[in-house]
């Protein structure tokens, strides 16, 4: 079992509202899903916000005494569709199949929710994967987590394979709750309980059926937007930078604030300054830092209009995205992508 810091800010809020959603809470009833975990209201309704794994876990108990619902996991997953998952989901949906998807999954969880890992293992025409979290869990808590993680699995590859996975047989590290027949409504195909772990045993032939929706182009984008979160989580988590970093590659390119950086690490923006430039840095050389290798990526692997990019990337033209590129780089878009064609 993997070291888990309990105290490190690093899974996104967005989940946890959507569980104050699904309970129907209203803005005065969200503190009671807050309930010692030392969050505001306020706090916990910023979009920017970033929860400990302890933080995360509380508001999963708390949820539960709220919803007097023993099957909120089965809920909860149905809650939780691909675009809540950032780039990872929007990288999971333009793989060009299943197995490569579920690669991403595994390589990118972290990202995500450090809690839990995924491993893979090949025997004969099967996948077994497996997901393991690396904290001690009470019964109800693994059920819930369990309950989101296949529900939320299953989702994802029927929209890439195109239908229910029926092949699949899926293994509860649990026994079978009072509730168990409602599981059939969210998971298809055998389902067994008391198993050693969580774990989905999937056809190799079901992995490798095309995706419909595949875009190389997407994929491409959002496989570095993943790899580039994934290579500040095995940075310096404590620093000031790290977290900094984190927001920004969680937001859309370019829209996090320095006031909503500072806010969501409850300090001032005078603070959030002198800590990055005691570490070297600075707010804006960071989202400079961010944009740059973004446009480079849409530069190398995309044929997307230098319009476009300067609207993904969050321009409000393509005058300054040009003005911006050329002090990055001493080049122009146009001219840098005129210089990679000559090199080929």
């Amino acid at each position: 079992m993997r070291e888990v810091d309990l105290n490190l800010a690093c899974i996104p809020s967005n989940y946890s509202r959507l569980i104050a959603r699904e309970l129907g809470l209203l803005a005065r009833d969200v503190s009671d899903l807050l309930t010692t975990t030392q969050l505001s209201v306020d706090q916990f309704l910023q979009e920017d916000t970033l929860l400990t794994p302890q933080q995360q876990l509380q508001i999963l108990q708390n949820s539960m005494q709220l919803a007097n619902d023993d099957a909120l996991g089965l809920r909860l997953g149905q809650r939780m569709t691909s675009p809540t998952h950032g780039a990872m989901g929007f990288l999971v949906n333009s793989s060009p199949d299943l197995l490569t998807a579920i690669r991403a999954f595994q390589a990118f969880l972290p990202t995500r929710m450090n809690l839990a890992r995924l491993e893979l293992v090949t025997k004969g025409d099967w996948l077994e994967l497996t997901c393991q979290f690396d904290m001690e869990l009470s019964e109800s808590l693994l059920r819930v987590l369990s309950e989101i993680f296949a529900v939320i699995f299953f989702d994802c590859a029927e929209f890439i394979v195109g239908r229910p996975l029926d092949e699949v047989v899926s293994y509860f590290a649990y026994r079978a709750p009072a509730y168990g027949d409602r599981y059939a409504d969210h998971i298809p195909g055998r389902i067994e309980f008391g198993a050693q772990s969580l774990s989905l045993k999937i056809p190799l032939e079901v992995c490798k059926v095309p995706n419909a929706s595949a875009n190389h182009e997407n994929y491409t984008m959002a496989l570095q937007q993943c790899e580039a979160m994934l290579a500040q989580l095995h940075s310096d988590k404590k620093t000031c930078k790290y977290q900094v970093q984190k927001m920004m590659l969680s937001h859309p390119p370019g829209v996090l604030s320095e006031d909503e950086a500072a806010a969501a690490l409850f300090i001032c923006k005078r603070t959030l300054a002198r800590r990055l430039k005691a570490e070297g840095s600075s707010f804006r050389q960071l989202r400079d830092d961010i944009l740059s290798q973004q446009a480079l990526g849409y530069l190398r692997d995309s044929t997307m209009s230098i319009e476009a990019m300067a609207e993904v990337l969050n321009y409000h033209d393509s005058a300054n995205f040009r003005r911006a590129f050329k002090r990055w780089f001493n080049v122009t878009p146009d001219q840098y992508r005129r210089q990679r064609i000559e090199q080929v």
